[in-house]
């Protein structure tokens, strides 16, 4: 090296000497000589960089789609080697710089900062990289690592930054670092969401609070549906209507939302509906009604062993149960809960070891809630509907068969029904 930069110095004096001796003078020689160096060096750069885009990386391309292994595929999609081109030119404007004279010193600076941005963009783009290979892992997704690779990417940059531009002014880094700490409290403001991002982060993994894949509820946000991923500024996520939201990072550590993985790591997914019952339907048991509901399926059992519970208890208390108000007595309401929660026991998509339940909840001017409480054994949502929907069709259809009837607001037809049935007219 010290051979050729010694050749290369002892060219200037040649050229500007040959230059002279044709009539320019000294100082106009000494220009010209710096131009036709440029000139020179900038042709030889765009050659170097040419050959190496065309020739090296497409050689690297066509080897990384050749081989079974993957990761090389990725460096080459992130342009990992394509960023490794930008060394070759800086390497010739670094060799060349005593071409220039004087300006030697400012141009290897310079050549030095370039190869030292060729190194940061290419240390970035392999940190996607590392990114991307690691998503292909099972891991991923309990464990993302994109933020902390976006806050390892801007130290990176900021301090790579500081490093090129002391080099290219020729100062000690540590003099631009001095006068940067004046400006703290301004940094501080600028990176405000980045360090928010960054510490939320931290908490989001350490506490296991939301996955890659996660649906996850923030009405806050508008966002309901699947987690895409989890940078160091936000959280995309793809709603049901296929439209993204994303949410600040941090705002999942100071803002409630509803993350549905537990529904879906147990297997089971809640229905929790209610039936409004007209109160007014709502009777004791007649003989005939028992011996027609002991021959309703699921409810034969049930039947039977109530009727002989009530049967022992009225006789040993003496009761005179000529008066239907005596005793204990089966009710259509109560036969009824008891079908329902004997066809949910016997639903094959009915998840039994979950809590399942048939109860009452407080009456109101919409007549009785009866609600139900049970688990299905699919979670997937088509599948969860169309299961919610045959059970409640069912239920809905038996119900008139325990003499009850559905609560619900009188709608046209049933006013123009009572006019008719008041006036005698149509």
């Amino acid at each position: 090296m010290p051979t050729d930069v010694s050749s290369l110095a002892r060219l200037r004096p040649l050229v500007t000497d040959w230059l002279t001796a044709h009539g320019l003078g000294s100082v106009v020689s000494e220009v010209a000589a710096t131009v036709a160096f440029a000139v020179v060096v900038a042709a030889l750069c765009i050659i170097a960089n040419f050959i190496a885009r065309r020739v090296v990386v497409t050689a690297m391309r066509q080897l990384a789609a050749r081989t079974a292994t993957q990761w090389d595929d990725v460096l080459v999609r992130r342009r990992v080697f394509a960023r490794l081109s930008h060394f070759a030119p800086a390497l010739i404007i670094y060799a060349g710089a005593p071409l220039f004279g004087s300006w030697a010193d400012a141009v290897r600076n310079f050549s030095v900062g370039y190869m030292g941005l060729g190194g940061m963009l290419v240390a970035g783009a392999t940190l996607d990289a590392v990114v991307d290979i690691y998503r292909t892992y099972d891991v991923a997704r309990d464990h993302p690592i994109r933020g902390y690779v976006q806050a390892l990417k801007i130290f990176l940059y900021v301090v790579g930054g500081i490093a090129v531009f002391a080099t290219v002014i020729d100062q000690s880094p540590w003099k631009i670092l001095s006068g940067i700490g004046a400006l703290t409290a301004v940094i501080l403001l600028i990176f405000k969401d980045t360090i928010l991002g960054f510490v939320a982060g931290i908490q989001l993994s350490a506490n296991d609070m939301v996955r890659i894949g996660d649906w996850i509820e923030a009405p806050k946000f508008g966002a309901d549906g699947d987690v895409l991923d989890i940078t160091l500024h936000h959280v995309k996520v793809q709603n049901w209507d296929k439209t993204i939201s994303t949410i600040p990072t941090y705002a999942l550590v100071g803002d409630s939302f509803r993350n549905w993985r537990g529904m879906q790591d147990s297997g089971g997914r809640r229905i929790k509906r209610c039936l409004y019952i007209d109160m007014n339907s709502v009777t004791f048991c007649t003989d005939e009604m028992v011996e027609r509901f002991a021959r309703f399926a699921f409810l034969g059992p049930y039947v039977e062993e109530k009727s002989e519970e009530l049967a022992a208890w009225n006789s040993e208390h003496g009761f005179d149960m000529s008066e239907a108000i005596n005793g204990r007595r089966m009710t259509n309401l109560g036969t009824f809960r008891a079908y329902v929660r004997e066809y949910l026991r016997n639903h094959p998509r009915v998840h039994q070891d979950m809590t399942l339940l048939v109860r009452h909840r407080p009456p109101g001017e919409h007549g009785l809630p009866i609600e139900i409480y049970v688990f299905t054994n699919d979670i997937v949502w088509a599948n969860y509907e169309g299961i919610q929907a045959d059970i409640f069709d069912h239920i809905l259809a038996v119900i008139p068969e325990f003499g009850l009837r559905v609560h619900q607001a009188p709608s046209g037809l049933d006013m123009r029904e009572a006019i008719t049935a008041f006036t005698g007219r149509d």
